[in-house]
C-alpha cells in the first residue's frame, strides 16, 4: 500500500540557520539549544576540523577545511545564515575571506562569525570602552585586540586565562568566568565587558555578572547568536542571555 501524504515548509518555517563548530568545541551547541529552541526555526551544525591546542598556525590551517564543512551543511532549503563559529579563527584567518568562503558553497546565506557579532553587538549597545576577558595565549589575543580596536573599540582593561587547550578552556567554571567578568568590569574606564570564545561557558551567569557590575556583557555564543537571529530578520527571544538580548 503506498501511502498518500502531504508537504509543508518542514521545520524551517520562519528562518534555517547553519553553524560551522569546531571539533574541538564542546559549549557552543549546549548554549545555542537554550536560544534557538522555538518553532520555525531550524539550527544545523557542521564540524570542522581543528587542533587541540589554539594558535595563530592551528587557527589558520582552518581556512582549507572551510569549505568542505560549509558543504556538508543541508542545502535542500536555502539557509538564511551560516556562521563560522570561532572567535579567534576568524580573527587570525580574516572575516571577509571567511565570508566568501561560505558564499561559495550557500551563495543566497548571509554570513557572520563571533567576532564580526561582537562589533555589531557593541554597536548595537552603544559601546566603546570594553573589558576584554580570554581564554588565549598572548599572541592570539594581541591579534583580537588589535582588529577590535581598528573597529572603534578600546580594550582598556585586559585579563586573559593563558590556556593554549581547548578541553581546558571548555572545563574553566562558570564560576571562574563570572569572578573574571566582575573583576574586569568594576573599572571605570570600560562602558562594558567582553568574554571572548565560543568554548568558555557563560550563559547561566550572563545575567548574574550584569547585575553585579551594573554593565553589558558581551560573550561569543552571546554576540554569535543573536546576530545570527538578527540577519534573518528574526525577533531575539527576550529570555535570552544578558541584556543584548533585551535591548
Amino acid at each position: 500500500m503506498k501511502l498518500p501524504f502531504t508537504l509543508d515548509s518542514g521545520i524551517a518555517s520562519k528562518a534555517a540557520f547553519g553553524v560551522i563548530i569546531l571539533q574541538a568545541d564542546e559549549t557552543l551547541e549546549a548554549e545555542f539549544r537554550t536560544v534557538f529552541n522555538h518553532p520555525g526555526w531550524a539550527l544545523y551544525h557542521s564540524r570542522i576540523p581543528s587542533a587541540p591546542e589554539v594558535t595563530p598556525t592551528t587557527l589558520q590551517q582552518m581556512e582549507a577545511d572551510m569549505p568542505d564543512a560549509a558543504a556538508l551543511l543541508p542545502g535542500a532549503t536555502p539557509l538564511d545564515v551560516v556562521a563560522y563559529a570561532c572567535t579567534s579563527g576568524a580573527t587570525v584567518i580574516g572575516t571577509e575571506k571567511i565570508a566568501a568562503i561560505i558564499r561559495g558553497q550557500h551563495p543566497k546565506a548571509a554570513t557572520t562569525d563571533p567576532i564580526s557579532a561582537t562589533i555589531a553587538a557593541c554597536a548595537h549597545l552603544g559601546v566603546k570602552k570594553l573589558g576584554f576577558i580570554t581564554p588565549y595565549i598572548a599572541e592570539v589575543s594581541d591579534a583580537m585586540r588589535a582588529l577590535l580596536e581598528a573597529n572603534g573599540l578600546s580594550s582598556p582593561v585586559f585579563a586573559s586565562f593563558e590556556q593554549i587547550e581547548e578541553a581546558v578552556v571548555a572545563r574553566i567554571s562558570t564560576q571562574s568566568v563570572c569572578d573574571a567578568i566582575c573583576q574586569t568590569g568594576q573599572s571605570d574606564q570600560v562602558d562594558a565587558v567582553f568574554a571572548s570564545c565560543t568554548n568558555l561557558r557563560s550563559f547561566e551567569i550572563l545575567d548574574e555578572a550584569e547585575t553585579l557590575i551594573g554593565k553589558p556583557v558581551i560573550t561569543s555564543n552571546q554576540a554569535l547568536a543573536w546576530h545570527m537571529l538578527h540577519l534573518a530578520g528574526q525577533t531575539p527571544p527576550t529570555d535570552g542571555p544578558g541584556r543584548l538580548f533585551r535591548g
